[in-house]
């Protein structure tokens, strides 16, 4: 496994998505296709693990958030780019999705939530905005932007 395995898994999944509306029946697809437990959710996560060990994902910190901007729009994920953070008991800054966000919560340890998300997919639509919370544990949540478009707030 390595980087290219990560940019071709996210890419695959990325082009099986590409022209469906950011709503629930996108989570719902994805939570079925790519469930957590599953194969291909399994060594998503290991890569996001193996990333982190070797360097090429999650180089940044700030706010006890590891993060970074593994794939950017118009490459190997289409027209999204794909971030990934860590991140433990924390509240992140304050953003806006203008084109959306669809993410996958991947716990370390204890039983993380992702905002209210346990284990598996979400996704938010466009103009939705928060304050990203993981509470009850560590997890990777990692995250395709459209366009990847984001506006933090400062709030």
């Amino acid at each position: 496994m390595s980087q290219s395995r990560f940019e071709e898994l996210v890419g695959e999944i990325a082009r099986a998505i590409a022209e469906r509306p950011l709503d629930n029946g996108l989570a719902d697809h994805l939570n079925e296709a790519w469930p957590f437990g599953g194969k291909v959710f399994g060594e998503l996560q290991e890569l996001c693990a193996q990333g982190e060990r070797e360097g090429w994902l999650m180089a940044r910190e700030a706010g006890g958030i590891k993060f970074g901007r593994a794939v950017k729009p118009g490459t190997k994920a289409g027209g999204f780019s794909v971030d990934v953070v860590r991140m433990k008991d924390v509240c992140g800054p304050h953003h806006v999705h203008p084109n959306g966000e669809i993410g996958a919560v991947m716990p370390i340890e204890g039983a993380p939530k992702f905002d209210a998300y346990p284990a598996g997919w979400y996704v938010y639509g466009p103009g939705s905005d928060h304050h990203p919370t993981v509470s009850g544990g560590d997890a990777y949540v990692l995250y395709l932007l459209p366009e990847g478009a984001i506006e933090f707030t400062g709030k």
